[in-house]
């Protein structure tokens, strides 16, 4: 059996898997797709809104949430720590730059 039939499968009622533990391996896989799925867009909203602020003022103020909001997602990691190391310090320069 296929891990990802077993993933393709994972609303269907009867499970192929083998044992209890590997069902509820699915249960907690397909949970924690869907929370890293909103987390991830919600980072790209706030990475989009971020960038198309057009004031200094209005992106200094915003930029320590936005960092925030990286560092947490690389603690947790949905993103890699670089990634985060690498978006912060894109906004950083976008704040320089305006």
């Amino acid at each position: 059996m296929d891990y990802k039939f077993l993933l393709r499968n994972i609303g269907k009622t009867n499970r192929m898997a083998n044992h209890k533990s590997s069902v509820k391996r699915i249960r907690q896989t397909e949970v924690k797709k869907e929370n890293n799925k909103y987390y991830a867009k919600t980072m790209r909203n706030a990475l989009k809104t971020f960038r198309s602020t057009t004031t200094k003022k209005e992106a200094e103020e915003q930029m320590p949430k936005v960092a925030a909001m990286l560092d947490k997602l690389a603690k947790k990691n949905i993103i890699h720590s670089n990634k985060a190391a690498n978006l912060k310090s894109s906004i950083a320069k976008h704040v320089n730059s305006l």
